[in-house]
C-alpha cells in the first residue's frame, strides 16, 4: 500500500470531501491542471499493463485542432491523484499513476471531453525490437537496460536479491515488456510501473506471511459495503517446470520442478486435484537456482487463482495489487485476501469494487 498517514485511513471511514488532481504534461513543457468532472483509474495485476485511466472534462479546448496542438499532445502524460480533505484547510493526496495519454475525443461544441491513457510500461511494450537485441549479466541490470532503452530517464528500483542470468537474445518484433517479465522471473519477481510512475522489480507478497495493510469490516463505522466469495479451477496449476538452455553461453541445460507440497492445500500435488503442470523456458535461466526462482514465483500465482473474492468498500486510493487485506463480512466471518484488481473513481461517492485472489480463513 502506498505510504499514508494513520489519519488518512481513519478519514476514509468518515464523512469527508474527496480531493482529486489531474495534471496534463504536454510535450512542449506546459503543465496543465485539468478541471475534470469524473473518470476512474483501473488497476489490474493480471494485465500486462497494470494501470489505465479515463478522465472526463468539460474543457473542449483540450481536443487537438491544429498540427501544433497535435505535436504537443502526442506523447503527453497524465498524472492523477486522489485523497481526502480534512476540513481544516489541509488535504492528503495519494498518487494513482502516471499515464501516457493515448486518446482525446469529445464534442467540439458542448463536450464532454474524454481522455484515456495507460501507465508508462505501455511505452516499453510498444517499442518492439526492430533489430536483434541481447542482454546478459544480472536480472536488475538486464531489466533496467530494456526499460531505459525506451525511456532513458526511467527510474528502476529493485526489492529483490539480484540474480545472474545467461545471455538472452530477442528477435525482431519481440515484446520488450514481456521480456522484462521473463527475465525478472529468474529472481522470483515481476516488473511493473507503480503509482509514482517508477518501475519496480519485486516479488508477489506471500499471503501466508504478509502483514495485512488494511481492514475492510462490516461493523459500525466500517467501510465494508458488500461481498461474495467463489472458487474455480480455471487457470489453476499446482506444478511448474522451469527450464533453461543457453547454447550461446555454452551452459548445460538446467531445470527445476516446483510443486504444491502442502498436504493440507486443495491443490496439493498428487492429491485429489491431480497434477496440472505449467512449463516456462528461457535462455536467461542458466542455473538451477534461477529455474527454481522462476518456477516458485509462477507456482505462487497458479495456486492463488483457486479462490477468489469480490467485494465493495469505500474507496482507498492507497491500495496496490498484491496487498493483503483483512475482511470481516456481515456474518462475522473473517478472511485474509490478496488484492488482484480495483477501480478508483475520480468523483464523489460510488462504490470501490475490489477483486481478490488467495482468500484465506483468518484465525
Amino acid at each position: 500500500m502506498y505510504p499514508v498517514s494513520g489519519r488518512f485511513l481513519a478519514r476514509l471511514a468518515e464523512s469527508h470531501r474527496v480531493a482529486t488532481r489531474v495534471q496534463l504534461f504536454l510535450t512542449d513543457g506546459r503543465v496543465l491542471d485539468l478541471e475534470h468532472t469524473g473518470g476512474s483509474v483501473s488497476v489490474d495485476r493480471a494485465q500486462a499493463i497494470r494501470r489505465s485511466c479515463t478522465v472526463t472534462s468539460a474543457d473542449v479546448s483540450l481536443i487537438p485542432r491544429t498540427p501544433t496542438d497535435q505535436l504537443a499532445t502526442y506523447g503527453a502524460r497524465l498524472r492523477i491523484a486522489r485523497g481526502v480533505e480534512y476540513g481544516d484547510g489541509s488535504q492528503e493526496l495519494v498518487p494513482l499513476g502516471v499515464f501516457r495519454l493515448d486518446s482525446v475525443d469529445g464534442d467540439l461544441g458542448e463536450g464532454p471531453v474524454t481522455l484515456q491513457g495507460k501507465d508508462l510500461s505501455v511505452i516499453i511494450q510498444d517499442d518492439k525490437f526492430y533489430e536483434p537485441y541481447t542482454v546478459s549479466g544480472t536480472v536488475v541490470g538486464a531489466v533496467t537496460a530494456i526499460i531505459q532503452r525506451s525511456i532513458p530517464d526511467a527510474t528502476v528500483i529493485s526489492n529483490v536479491t539480484d540474480t545472474p542470468i545467461g545471455s538472452r537474445a530477442f528477435e525482431v518484433e519481440a515484446d520488450p515488456w514481456a521480456g522484462c517479465q521473463e527475465i525478472a522471473a529468474a529472481a522470483g519477481a515481476e516488473v511493473f510501473a507503480n503509482a509514482d510512475g517508477v518501475f519496480v522489480i519485486a516479488a508477489l507478497p506471500d499471503l501466508l506471511t504478509a502483514t495485512p495493510v488494511w481492514a475492510v469490516e462490516a461493523t459500525e463505522g466500517g467501510i465494508y459495503l458488500s461481498g461474495s466469495r467463489g472458487m474455480s479451477s480455471d487457470g489453476v496449476f499446482n506444478g511448474v517446470l522451469a527450464r533453461g538452455e543457453n547454447t550461446a553461453d555454452n551452459t548445460a541445460p538446467v531445470s527445476y520442478l516446483a510443486t504444491d507440497a502442502d498436504a493440507g492445500s486443495p491443490t496439493y500435488w498428487g492429491g485429489p486435484f491431480g497434477r496440472r503442470t505449467k512449463f516456462v523456458t528461457s535462455s536467461a535461466y542458466t542455473t538451477v537456482n534461477a529455474c527454481a526462482q522462476a518456477a516458485n514465483a509462477e507456482l505462487l500465482k497458479g495456486k492463488a487463482a483457486n479462490t477468489t473474492g469480490d467485494f465493495s468498500s469505500l474507496p482507498n486510493p492507497a491500495l496496490a495489487p498484491g496487498d493483503v487485506i483483512r475482511v470481516k463480512h456481515e456474518d462475522d466471518t473473517r478472511e485474509l485476501h490478496q488484492v488482484a484488481s480495483f477501480s478508483v473513481p475520480l468523483d464523489e461517492g460510488g462504490e470501490f469494487p475490489i477483486t481478490t485472489i488467495s482468500a484465506k480463513e483468518d484465525s
